[in-house]
């Protein structure tokens, strides 16, 4: 059965008060601010679920009086604080913080790229891997003993922290650096869906042969990773999971704090699999807006039921159309047990609307960012020779039983597949 239950204000006035940004200023290490805009909506919450972080008796043994490295974001947080202020206070020596996409607080625009620097904070130096380097050099890890993994991933192929996580597991690997993963339940975690990723379209929104939703969390990912020989020269890392308590893959977990930019709530979440297709095509999925990945149209589209603008804000520099009314759909009002209950992909949103729309010569980018996106050109020319959404699912089922049973040696959590 799983818990769920309504948010008590008592626990979102705790998690406004929550660990998520080391404010330049600030003076006390232990209390962080975070702007009401940085919570995410959550309806329900299961109250019992504990992430790997909170298991210190597991893990700080592990760091004391070892040269530490974190690769952490905003939301690396565990008791109200930022792991950062947690490990300081238990008196570790932290000498360098990796930053992901959107930098070490969260708040840079998707593809922008994060500079090294120090933190304001605490002096730790900042080393982004999501600039000049998307793997951390020997120099960058020269006297590193061991490096932790924390950060919120959302179970989709093309979210980016877990190519940051791989390319830092083969550094390590290369380096002789103990590598430690303080898990995260996956709120995308209750099915597997999509095409598998073909080797040779591999890039840091796909890299490596898996669907486009995988099912499993960050522990398990890197477990496979590592044993599977997908690090570069089949090189594995030792490598260590801090499991998640009270936690199963039937367990709809919901957010407190947003993992990126451009997916404010829970329900962006659900949706992002299904509407980042959009990005490597003409149609807007909302950045610029609010509603981000809960919305998608085009000026020139002439059906939906709904209209937006999109204009420069915060995570959304140069969003697509910027100034001009977009006609298309609002996906806000559908109910979040729908999208639990669902447990799949929807292609409908991307099938209608290239079939509805005038101009279908320039609907995909020229680029091919859409091929990236997909692992494959297969799904953008069986949209173009309008295969129906049961074949074009048909073509992925093979691949996915040989995942599903490769997936199976790695789980750390009872499994919403039952045999």
């Amino acid at each position: 059965m799983i818990l769920k239950m309504k948010i008590p204000m008592l626990f979102l006035l705790l998690i406004v008060l929550s660990a998520t940004k080391c404010e330049e200023g600030e003076k006390d290490l232990n209390i962080k601010i975070v702007p009401i805009e940085e919570i995410i909506e959550v309806p329900h919450v299961d109250l019992s679920v504990q992430v790997g972080a909170a298991q210190l008796d597991e893990y700080l043994l592990r760091l004391k009086n070892k040269r530490v490295a974190l690769l952490v974001n905003q939301t690396s947080t565990v008791f109200g604080k930022h792991l950062v202020d947690v490990l300081l206070n238990e008196g570790i020596s932290i000498k360098k913080i990796f930053a992901p996409e959107h930098g070490f607080r969260g708040q840079a625009d998707a593809g922008e790229k994060i500079k090294d620097g120090k933190d304001a904070k605490t002096g730790i130096s900042l080393i982004s891997l999501y600039g000049e380097n998307k793997k951390p050099s020997a120099e960058h890890l020269k006297g590193i003993d061991i490096v932790v993994f924390d950060i919120q991933d959302v179970g989709a192929r093309f979210y980016t922290y877990i190519s940051s996580m791989s390319y830092l597991m083969e550094a390590c690997a290369e380096n002789k650096v103990d590598f430690l993963v303080l898990d995260r339940p996956n709120p995308n975690g209750h099915f597997i869906d999509g095409p598998i990723l073909k080797k040779e379209y591999q890039s840091f929104v796909g890299l490596h042969q898996v669907p486009v939703v995988h099912g499993m969390t960050v522990g398990e990912y890197a477990q496979m990773v590592n044993e599977e020989g997908w690090l570069k020269g089949n090189v594995k890392c030792n490598l260590n999971v801090i499991s998640c308590k009270n936690y199963n893959h039937g367990v709809f977990y919901e957010l407190p704090i947003k993992p990126s930019p451009n997916l404010p709530n829970i329900r962006s979440i659900y949706l992002y699999p299904s509407l980042c297709f959009f990005e490597g095509t003409i149609v807007s999925a909302g950045r610029g807006t609010n509603k981000q990945f809960q919305i998608y149209g085009h000026p020139d589209f002439k059906q939906g039921d709904f209209t937006f603008t999109p204009k420069t804000m915060a995570g959304a520099k140069y969003p697509k159309f910027d100034g001009k009314e977009c006609n298309g759909y609002d996906l806000t009002k559908l109910d979040l047990e729908e999208f639990q209950e669902m447990g799949k992909i929807n292609l409908r949103y991307l099938m209608h609307f290239y079939e509805s729309f005038d101009n279908k010569k320039d609907f995909f980018l020229e680029n091919k960012f859409f091929d990236k996106l997909a692992g494959n050109s297969t799904l953008r020319w069986q949209i173009i020779n309008g295969r129906s959404e049961e074949e074009i699912r048909d073509s992925w089922q093979k691949d996915l039983m040989n995942f599903k049973k490769m997936r199976a040696k790695y789980l750390l959590y009872d499994d919403f597949i039952k045999e």
